[in-house]
């Protein structure tokens, strides 16, 4: 693959996620939450815009044994899928053709995710349909994001440009996350969720951009790449993983900050409702100083490490939203109540940048140094494993703990058991944070110089 060598390039490539990002936003955070009333109820323009039609649709039990199930399929797929992207031959060569073969199914569950066989009520037809189309939604949103990050080994050189490229990619992330938090959140005040969806719909196409930029020899017939690289079938592809010691450990920690990054993320909307807080203000307070946090997180690397700045951001997110979990719970209504959660907001926001940075970052490195080291090229099936990881903690967190969590709190007031969800987030980042202590330096000392390392 020909590798890009100006900064402009690697900028706009590592901004082309940006929609498909934003279309697995709406459907784990808006479009899945909406099928159930929960706390919804206690606001009459929230029950109107943030549920498919007023009323529950599917059966609560059975959706949070569903989506949890929906994501473990998602996470084992991506191993046969991430086989399929780097063992494609054709004469386009792998990446652009993996990328079409996932994008289009995708779009597709999307929309028909936006009908409602049995509006009337809850029924098994809409739980049994809501989750066949989860899964197919999730199988070729895997495709398509294993692809793409695939390529953050092979299209640029050095590890500084792929840090480079992780940076922009999470300042692209914060850019989708005001867009689904803040945008969508204002959106939501006059127009019923499955509209807005649709008007986000569009913002897809900046996945279109990998497939001008990515120039790619033929692969048809061949195991040997043009640069001297080879493929590996499926078993032997996760054997090398596997082996990977790094990685594993790697793996358990990235297990454990998605289960707190995403219970948050997966709840946000109906979180704020059950605490009586902005969305809108306080998700902007927490996104808009991330390009500046991120610099200071960089720099931090550089002096440290990547390991203790890991360790910083963990520490500060976890703060923040155990902070937010005291505001809910104890601040009274009136000014300290929203200014307390926008300090809280802003506490997580010297973290929220990096947390996405690095599940580009890392996977990449590793397997760009596996590469140089055996002559292996791979490197789908590290975003896979991890994506198998990531998605058994997103499924617990947003169909078992979320779900208990709303049914828990239908038809209460006051502070209710949603109102626990982020301090559950916050102790699962301390639990990542205890964990990172047993990485090894190929990790911890990425990001150092020659002089820092021999320090260290």
């Amino acid at each position: 693959m020909r590798k890009l060598n100006r900064k402009w390039q690697m900028l706009l490539y590592a901004c082309s996620g940006f929609g498909v990002n934003l279309l697995n936003l709406m459907m784990g955070s808006y479009l899945c939450s909406a099928l159930l009333v929960g706390d919804f109820a206690k606001n009459p323009v929230a029950l109107a815009n943030q549920t498919f039609v007023g009323k529950d649709l599917v059966v609560a039990g059975a959706w949070a044994v569903f989506g949890i199930i929906a994501k473990i399929i998602d996470g084992v797929i991506d191993i046969p899928m991430a086989s399929f992207t780097d063992r494609l031959q054709t004469r386009f060569g792998r990446r652009r053709p993996a990328l079409i073969i996932g994008l289009v199914p995708m779009i597709a569950a999307y929309l028909l995710f936006l009908i409602v066989p049995r509006p009337q009520g809850i029924s098994w037809l809409n739980t049994v349909y809501y989750f066949a189309i989860l899964c197919v939604f999730f199988s070729f949103y895997t495709l398509t994001m294993v692809t793409y990050y695939a390529t953050f080994t092979e299209i640029v050189e050095t590890e500084d440009e792929r840090n480079f490229m992780s940076n922009v990619k999470s300042v692209c992330d914060i850019f989708y996350f005001i867009v689904g938090y803040v945008v969508v959140a204002a959106i939501l005040k006059g127009l019923n969720v499955r509209i807005v969806a649709l008007i986000v719909l569009p913002l897809v196409l900046t996945m279109l951009i990998p497939l001008f930029m990515i120039k790619e020899e033929s692969t048809k017939g061949k195991v040997v790449l043009d640069n001297g690289t080879r493929t590996v079938n499926l078993i032997d592809s996760i054997r090398y993983t596997f082996k990977n010691r790094a990685f594993i450990l790697w793996m358990i920690v990235i297990f454990f900050m998605n289960f707190g990054v995403n219970l948050f993320l997966g709840g946000i909307n109906e979180y704020f409702v059950s605490v009586g807080l902005s969305q809108m203000i306080v998700m902007a307070c927490s996104f808009a100083p991330v390009p500046f946090t991120l610099i200071l997180y960089n720099r931090i690397i550089k002096k440290k490490g990547f390991g203790f700045a890991f360790r910083y951001v963990l520490l500060t997110y976890a703060a923040g939203m155990i902070c937010m979990f005291l505001v809910g719970l104890l601040a009274p209504n009136g000014m300290i109540k929203p200014v307390a959660a926008i300090v809280s907001g802003i506490i997580c926001s010297f973290a929220v940048g990096a947390l996405f940075a690095v599940a580009y970052s890392i996977p990449s490195q590793l397997a760009a140094d596996e590469e140089k080291e055996t002559g292996v090229s791979h490197s789908a099936m590290y975003f896979a494993i991890q994506g198998v990881f990531s998605g058994v903690a997103t499924g617990v967190a947003q169909y078992g703990v979320l779900t208990l969590l709303k049914k828990l709190s239908e038809g209460k007031t006051g502070f209710t058991a949603m109102g626990f969800m982020t301090l559950i987030c916050g102790l699962g980042m301390i639990v990542s944070f205890i964990c990172t202590f047993f990485l090894p330096k190929q990790i911890t000392h990425i990001g150092l110089n020659d002089k820092n390392k021999s320090e260290k």
